[in-house]
């Protein structure tokens, strides 16, 4: 547990991923010469004095301070026998900068009160784990050619407790709701807004004061690990959003901590983020370094995360990210890019492969920075995937676009498929696009009530036909027709209405089908899993193209149809003969379509149609999309 020459090494290269096993609050257990009790440690290297204060000790200053250690780490650290678990603490730091002095919460804490209240909580992690099963599989089920579909959740706000003060969920109820709702609906995964402890709820966890320690609103970690292990049990893989970008000023937090500015840069260019007015990460700093590797593998380590969202990657490798001209500094040639994060983000990342390469980190990048998902070794940054914002930007301005006018933006609707293979793409519906008066998913659609829910459908079947893995934010699977609010249950009194209830049986079988259709899953990083079979027919608005997996057969066909009139006697080239099954259809009444489509199936004949030996004769139903497969 206490800190060794080999540790202070990796420390001062910047490359110690398990800082959080030496710093911070640990108890140790009575031995021979030594009652039990806790070792603190912290980094504050400009510190002229540290002490812990907590309850133990009347929260005084004078009566255990810490040491600092010889070999000028700038750690300080001591041991406090007869303190266990429970016990509030925080740090007491006078510096050597004009005697400021502070009191800071514990960055490598394991567990916090509860917001608003600040004080780190000593705690142990050990938990008794049942999820063996899931992780001696996961290679398989995480395989970037195996089907992702990611529900996207915001544990505050999934479901509310209206008789008890509409409080939250814990994370031992959460477990069996949200894992109930993701089997009925076929998800293969969950992303968690951030759970790191943050002192503003409103900021959904995006602005981290706590990067080891889960946010205390919904019970102890013990409790959260329950939660983690409770999903896997269930076949259920669990994404964490971590911010690595930015960081809040909260005073007991990470901000201006010794007195100096330890974890931020000093000059504001640099330091500060306009938008956010949060702090950001020294990344040329070899113990930020150690900070933020640390808390990337806690959390896949000790929590059994299988995946990292690697939030506003963006702003991280662009210095004049969110800046006017005359606010940022140049790198050391002169240009706008963020060396020491890129340095950063690549060690991060090739860490994380190297020690668990059954997970995968996931880029919030919204640039045109090459190679995001691509091996380090190559040049790329070394992520497994990149989320696809230029998909979902063009395709949420299509589908709110009135049909009529459809054909003059078709580009909109076809373009992504130029770059779909650049990158690992993961195509978002996100909580980002359903808040801050942008509307939520049936509200951007156009036309009428029926035609919202026509147009939300096919939305639906075009992500879950188009390459890439699947993400889609609570409420949208069920047709929410307000914002989300993060201090409110999703509209779950939406069911009982035949339209959402439709919507909820869509994505359903949509889930079906993209798990056990491997034309649908299996090639969704590569060129040879997809086929234009017609894609410049803007007049009509109408898209068709194939699916492909591995075998000759693994083929799905697909047709969308973007307006409201329906388009009989559709022929459509095909490369194989014989029955196609109709798999999908969005205008089937069981959906709230008005029941045009192809019996059930239809038959490929031997005529020559876009280039293919065979073709179908489709009828192609209003705003709704078809998926076909050889019978």
């Amino acid at each position: 547990m206490l800190l060794t020459e080999h540790d202070i090494y990796l420390f001062r290269e910047g490359t110690h991923g398990r800082a959080y096993e030496k710093l911070g609050a640990h108890t140790l257990p009575a031995e021979e010469g030594r009652v039990a009790g806790t070792h603190f440690a912290v980094w504050a290297p400009n510190a002229a004095a540290v002490a812990v204060i907590g309850d133990f000790n009347g929260w005084d200053r004078r009566v255990h301070p810490l040491t600092p250690r010889t070999d000028s780490s700038g750690i300080w650290e001591t041991f406090i026998p007869g303190i266990g678990a429970g016990a509030l603490y925080k740090y007491h730091i006078r510096s050597r900068q004009d005697g400021y002095t502070v009191e800071k919460s514990d960055p490598f804490a394991f567990y916090c009160e509860t917001p608003p209240r600040t004080a780190s909580v000593v705690w142990n992690l050990g938990y008794e784990w049942g999820d063996a099963s899931w992780r001696a599989g996961r290679a398989e089920t995480n395989a970037l050619t195996a089907p992702w579909s990611i529900y996207e959740l915001h544990l505050g706000s999934f479901q509310r407790v209206p008789g008890e003060a509409n409080r939250s969920l814990t994370y031992r109820e959460l477990a069996e709701a949200v894992t109930a709702h993701v089997i009925e609906m076929g998800f293969t995964h969950v992303e968690l807004l951030p759970v790191m402890e943050h002192p503003f709820y409103g900021s959904w966890g995006y602005q981290v004061t706590g990067f080891f320690a889960p946010t205390s609103r919904y019970g102890t970690p013990q409790d959260f690990m329950y939660f983690v292990d409770y999903l896997h049990q269930h076949g259920i893989g669990v994404i964490l959003d971590w911010v690595p970008s930015h960081f809040p000023a909260d005073q007991h937090g990470l901000a201006f901590f010794d007195g100096t500015h330890l974890y931020e840069h000093a000059d504001p260019r640099q330091g500060h983020h306009p938008d956010w007015k949060s702090s950001i990460f020294n990344y040329g700093r070899s113990e930020v370094r150690n900070f933020l590797l640390s808390s990337a593998l806690f959390w896949l380590e000790i929590y059994h995360v299988d995946a990292l969202r690697v939030d506003a990657v963006a702003s991280m490798l662009y210095l004049d990210y969110a800046r006017q001209a005359g606010e940022w500094i140049p790198n050391r040639h002169g240009g706008r890019e963020n060396l020491e994060a890129v340095e950063f983000i690549k060690q991060l990342n090739l860490a994380v492969y190297r020690d668990h390469p059954d997970t995968h980190t996931i880029a919030e990048e919204s640039t045109a920075w090459p190679m995001v998902s691509r091996p380090t070794y190559l040049g790329g940054l070394g992520f497994g995937m990149k989320w696809n914002m230029g998909w979902m930007h063009d395709t949420l301005k299509y589908f709110a676009t009135d049909p009529v006018f459809r054909k003059f933006h078709h580009n909109q609707i076809t373009f992504s498929l130029w770059y779909a293979f650049n990158e690992n793409f993961v195509l978002p519906l996100s909580h980002d696009e359903v808040v801050h008066g942008k509307a939520s998913l049936i509200g951007k659609m156009a036309g009428d009530t029926w035609q919202r829910f026509a147009n939300l459908r096919l939305l639906y079947g075009y992500l879950w036909t188009h390459p890439g893995k699947k993400l889609l934010f609570m409420g949208g699977e069920f047709a929410q027709w307000s914002e989300w609010q993060h201090d409110h249950s999703l509209q779950w009194h939406l069911l009982e209405h035949a339209p959402h209830e439709g919507v909820r049986r869509w994505v359903r079988d949509l889930n079906r089908l993209y798990r056990t259709t491997a034309a649908l899953h299996q090639r969704d990083f590569a060129a040879e899993g997809f086929e234009w079979i017609d894609c410049d027919n803007a007049d009509d608005s109408v898209i068709v193209y194939l699916r492909r997996g591995v075998g000759p057969r693994d083929v799905a066909l697909v047709a969308c149809n973007f307006t409201p009139v329906p388009r009989e006697h559709y022929r459509v080239g095909v490369p194989i003969g014989g029955i196609w099954s109709e798999r999908l259809n969005s205008d089937a009444p069981e959906y709230g379509g008005s029941g045009i489509g192809n019996l059930g199936s239809t038959e490929a004949v031997p005529q020559t149609s876009h280039g293919r030996p065979f073709s179908l004769t489709l009828r192609l139903p209003p705003l709704a999309v078809l998926v076909l497969t050889p019978a």
